[in-house]
């Protein structure tokens, strides 16, 4: 999953230069395009949960908390400030999306409305009740993801799709309750 240490700027390019690579685009251009890019709704979430889980590290509760909630106000979007995500985060919408997995691996991509989170409450963010999802992970609209579930490196999950087991590598899981699909 993240076999690398969490640092900040060589992860939030790597962020940057995927989220232009799935938009068509090759290369950071400086400028007034670079602004344009950093602050679309598609990048600027995913700036503001990497500076919230950063200050989490730190031990910075009350600047992590105040990121975390300017994400949800501006964009919709509720993230963990402790859960640990790879880089290449991407999401084409915010809105409705909840995200309190355990861990996240390199390359997810996150559609809106999507909850990744426990079955039950757990303030206490218990490892066993929280999702983990590996890399190049896909989570469709709508898509809820509950308990302490796997998603397996590769593995989809379609929109709408409730998964309470876990999906192995490389499959697509589709409908209420999860199956995994043939196609």
């Amino acid at each position: 999953m993240m076999a690398t240490t969490f640092r900040l700027i060589p992860w939030l390019r790597e962020d940057l230069l995927r989220g232009l690579s799935l938009e068509g685009n090759t290369s950071i251009s400086g400028g007034w395009r670079l602004w344009v890019k950093v602050l679309s709704p598609r990048f600027a979430p995913v700036l503001l949960c990497r500076l919230a889980h950063s200050c989490h590290r730190h031990r910075w509760g009350a600047a992590s908390k105040a990121l975390s909630m300017l994400n949800f106000v501006i964009f919709g979007i509720e993230i963990a400030a402790r859960c640990e995500i790879g880089p290449g985060l991407y999401f084409p919408h915010t809105q409705g999306t909840v995200i309190g997995a355990w861990s996240i691996g390199k390359n997810a991509v996150i559609y809106q409305g999507v909850t990744l989170g426990a079955k039950e409450l757990d303030f206490a963010y218990s490892e066993v009740s929280r999702p983990r999802l590996d890399d190049n992970v896909t989570v469709g609209a709508g898509a809820k993801v509950l308990g302490g579930v796997r998603l397996g490196h590769g593995a989809r999950v379609g929109a709408n799709a409730v998964v309470i087991t876990s999906i192995p590598e490389g499959a697509l899981a589709v409908g209420v309750p999860a199956k995994i699909s043939n196609t």
